[in-house]
């Protein structure tokens, strides 16, 4: 992903952009991750015409994936810990100085 967000390969791109910045890696491994990477959001996939192949395009950038994936493992947290959960986010968020609740504060906006 660090590639694709990057720009290195373009706004889309295929298998063999990829495996082209990352010769060590066999074809089918490129094709596999980028495959999964596309089953998890990451990427949107669709056909090229004509072809076997797919072409690739990021979903967001870097800080949506961040906050996305963030959201998705404090409810993965909340639904395997319940309250006890939120009691320990809550004793973290009051230890919190001033200036980084007011940067959390933005980052919620």
């Amino acid at each position: 992903m660090r590639a694709v967000w990057s720009g290195a390969v373009g706004k889309t791109f295929v298998v063999r952009d990829i495996q082209q910045l990352m010769p060590e890696l066999a074809y089918t491994t490129v094709m596999t991750t980028l495959a999964r990477l596309a089953q998890k959001g990451l990427l949107t996939a669709k056909s090229v015409p004509k072809q076997k192949a797919h072409r690739y395009e990021a979903v967001g950038n870097p800080a949506e994936f961040l906050a996305r994936a963030s959201r998705q493992d404090v409810g993965e947290i909340v639904r395997r810990y319940g309250d006890a959960a939120l009691a320990a986010f809550a004793e973290e968020l009051d230890r919190l100085s001033i200036e980084r609740r007011r940067r959390l504060e933005e980052f919620v906006k």
